[in-house]
């Protein structure tokens, strides 16, 4: 598994890297390019996530039709383009140009999708909250090193080193990557609508459309409040996420260890969310800058608590002839969110105050806190491999999920709420030596 998963994290991580690393600090130093206003600042924080809500799906359909590598590789250069537009840029037009060339190489659900088919179904949420951990520890470098590189050798030297590190995931990708696996699906692929439709995807979906839009107003706002409003040194911003890296990865690591592994995801998103309201209500309230970075230190711990389990559990509600589509979808409302919080955060700071701003996110999240509470528990989800075993008798066999054979073995994924492994073996008529 390890080896399957390092160089999958490591670029999906460094991909994270390379988009993460200009938050901290692009709406100061957007302000700064030609024709920028606060606006047109969170617009470009958020530009990059229009697209790639756009290509999600395409991509990841397409790594369904044509291979994970191909299209990985694709999305890879694409990003290299848009990074170079952008470390060239002196107005804040070309700059939004560069932005959204970057999401177009939308190859996050691409390399989820590509665990997925590398990983069995009992070790995946191992590996899916082990790319979310490198994700997660990408962020917290990024928040660091935003600030200091920016500092000593200006905003383009982001990008430049955004663009040496996905070069190198290129080479990782080929000579790393182990070899996509065949997989035959034994049952139909869902139409789209459908999967749309599907209520814990519908519900994952929202729920990373909410935390990536709360990302993004929060960078808008964060840099914007704490040095004009409040007084706060910008060249001391790297101290404050450096401190909210430190507890976001305590964090991290609870969140991995009682993930899913100890089957309290659910409750783990819950917590995040409700640590969401805190923090922005502590923006919103805040009349010094120790109490707005303590409600900075808040925010990062509920979006770390997310940050290792939510592409696990977006996973569970998803059949395997569909996880590039499904994932595709997830990563869309992900980047929509990005999108909508940037263009919204810089919009209602503009227009009204951090106050206003931060109080319709508390209310969306608070309302975010109930529809949660619908979402099935990803632990009831199971799986059973079977060798040479006729699954064919389990068509349309209620709590069945899913049925599709993986180099050469069985794999049924089940509601253990409706139907327990023991019934399984018994309409198989399965010898126990046959089990895997």
């Amino acid at each position: 598994m390890i080896r399957s998963v390092l160089p999958l994290g490591f670029i999906a991580a460094s991909r994270f890297f390379g988009l993460f690393i200009i938050l901290p600090v692009l709406s100061l130093y957007a302000l700064e390019l030609d024709g920028a206003n606060e606006f047109l600042a969170g617009l470009t924080i958020g530009a990059y996530a229009i697209t790639q809500m756009i290509f999600q799906v395409p991509f990841g359909s397409l790594s369904d039709r044509f291979g994970r590598k191909f299209m990985m590789c694709v999305g890879l250069i694409i990003f290299i383009i848009g990074s170079f537009i952008c470390a060239m840029a002196s107005d804040i037009y070309i700059m939004l140009l560069g932005r959204l060339l970057q999401g177009c190489g939308a190859v996050g659900a691409v390399a989820t999708a590509m665990i997925s088919d590398l990983v069995s179904e009992d070790k995946r949420s191992k590996a899916m909250a082990m790319m979310g951990g490198m994700i997660g520890i990408a962020f917290a470098l990024s928040m660091v090193l935003s600030p200091l590189l920016s500092r000593e050798f200006g905003l383009s030297s982001l990008f430049y080193l955004s663009i040496i590190i996905t070069i190198f995931c290129i080479f990782l990708l080929f000579s790393a990557v182990p070899k996509e696996p065949k997989i035959h699906h034994h049952d139909p692929k869902i139409p789209l609508m459908q999967l749309l439709s599907q209520k814990d995807l519908a519900i994952m979906n929202l729920t990373n459309l909410m935390q990536k839009m709360l990302m993004s107003c929060a960078f808008v706002a964060i840099p914007i409040v704490l040095v004009k409003s409040l007084g706060y040194e910008s060249d001391n911003l790297w101290v404050v996420y450096l401190i909210s890296m430190i507890f976001g990865f305590i964090a991290m690591g609870m969140a991995g260890f009682l993930g899913d592994a100890k089957g309290h995801s659910k409750k783990l998103l819950l917590i995040g969310v409700a640590l969401f309201i805190a923090s922005f209500i502590g923006f919103g309230f805040s009349n010094s800058a120790l109490s707005f970075i303590i409600s900075v230190v808040i925010f990062f711990i509920g979006f770390n608590i997310h940050e290792p389990i939510m592409q696990s559990c977006a996973s569970k509600f998803a059949k395997a002839s569909q996880k590039g589509s499904a994932l595709g979808i997830f990563n869309s409302f992900g980047y929509l969110g990005s999108f909508l919080g940037g263009a919204m955060g810089g919009y209602l700071l503009h227009s009204y105050s951090i106050t206003i701003l931060a109080m319709v996110l508390a209310v969306a999240s608070a309302i975010w806190l109930i529809i949660l509470l619908w979402l099935n528990d990803p632990r009831i989800f199971q799986t059973m491999r079977l060798q040479n075993i006729d699954i064919s008798k389990l068509e349309n066999i209620d709590g069945i999920v899913d049925r599709y054979n993986q180099n050469g073995q069985n794999v049924i994924k089940f509601n253990s709420t409706i139907i327990s492994q023991d019934e399984i073996i018994s309409i198989l008529g399965v010898k126990d030596e046959k089990l895997r």
